[in-house]
């Protein structure tokens, strides 16, 4: 593990019939899925959600990178069987944006601040 850290935001529409099981979920995250994330240098995961004045919801992920590869960490990560199956649960309640770059699920946010 290397001293840097990378921060990483993102975000992704959620359907409002998937509102109340996506909260579920994640209040009852399977611990095997937070081990992985914790395998694969990520700390400090956050999802937050807000209602937008197009009444569409939306969440916004937050994390930090701590490896020195995130491309074969996430690789890794997507081959885990009990995180594809927290997939299989998770990505039916999500609304991907139409402006997210090709090969995105979740859209990238530039990081226009931070201050520690």
């Amino acid at each position: 593990m290397s001293g840097d850290v990378t921060r990483y935001g993102s975000v992704i529409g959620l359907k409002t019939e998937k509102l109340d099981y996506y909260k579920q979920l994640h209040a009852n995250a399977w611990p095997e899925v937070l081990e992985q994330i914790s395998n694969c240098n990520i700390r400090n995961y956050s999802v937050f959600l807000k209602q937008m004045d197009d009444d569409n919801y939306y969440l916004f992920s937050y994390f930090e990178y701590t490896g020195t590869d995130i491309e074969a960490d996430l690789a890794r990560m997507g081959e885990d069987e009990t995180t594809r199956k927290w997939w299989k649960e998770t990505d039916p309640c999500q609304l991907p944006l139409s402006n997210r770059k090709e090969g995105e699920w979740w859209a990238s946010m530039e990081e226009v601040f931070h201050y520690e």
